[in-house]
């Protein structure tokens, strides 16, 4: 075994511990939680590691690092989630491998992506980020949060744009704690108030049961609340070293 695939299982092994742990003081079963590897600025080579352990579900947030490492790792087992702000002039390459999207925040985005989704023949999952920087919400009113994300009054109408579009599937919501707000600092009840969200969603749409919340900080809390997939990158790939 290499020094870094030894490094990485390692990492991997107590994430997975966590996530146990998680489950065990919630009361649920381990299967209920996905882990997601964050593998922005890490190498192709890792990504590789990564399948090699187990790994089944990887993710990116910008398609200038995705693309290239999606295209050398095609042949293996693995669902892409892309996880960034999303720009439209992006979606072309983001649809040629993505699995979900995880960042749909406004209808011109959810438009290029069905519009592309159909020329490519693909299914492209998607959930509805959820902004939680900016105060309870005025239905409809179609804010967006610093780190993108729709203000929770704009997800209904959201969701339905998404479920009428072709090529799409509306898979849930998506939430990352705000930094800023009332749930800042807060974050069990950010993701709480998530669950909430995410209950009223599937009341119309029931197959929209995915919940992504929870990072390497505080994937306990999302787990506590109820997340079904925590997305996790430094605790299990550890701090890169800036460029330059």
């Amino acid at each position: 075994m290499t020094d870094r695939k030894a490094q990485l299982a390692g990492n991997l092994a107590k994430v997975e511990e966590r996530i146990t742990a998680a489950c065990v003081a919630a009361g649920r079963k381990r299967e209920e939680v996905t882990l997601i590897v964050v593998t922005k600025t890490y190498p192709a080579d890792d990504v590789r590691i990564l399948s090699e352990l187990g790994v089944r579900h990887v993710a990116e947030n910008r398609d200038q690092d995705a693309a290239p490492k999606a295209a050398a790792c095609s042949d293996l087992p693995l669902s892409w989630h892309f996880v960034g702000q999303l720009q439209t002039n992006k979606v072309r390459s983001v649809v040629g491998y993505a699995n979900v999207v995880q960042s749909v925040d406004r209808a011109r985005l959810v438009t290029a992506l069905s519009k592309e989704a159909v020329r490519q023949e693909r299914e492209v999952g998607c959930l509805i980020q959820v902004a939680l920087d900016a105060a309870e919400p005025v239905a409809g009113s179609g804010g967006r949060g610093e780190r993108g994300g729709v203000e929770p009054g704009g997800i209904e109408e959201l969701g339905e744009i998404v479920a009428r579009a072709p090529g799409l599937r509306l898979d849930g919501l998506m939430t990352v704690a705000p930094l800023t707000g009332p749930y800042a600092g807060r974050e069990l009840a950010a993701f709480e108030r998530l669950m909430d969200l995410s209950t009223d969603l599937r009341r119309a749409h029931p197959a929209a049961n995915m919940v992504s919340a929870g990072m390497s900080a505080d994937l306990e809390q999302a787990v506590a609340a109820g997340a079904t997939h925590v997305r996790v990158g430094t605790a299990v790939l550890g701090v890169r070293p800036r460029l330059g």
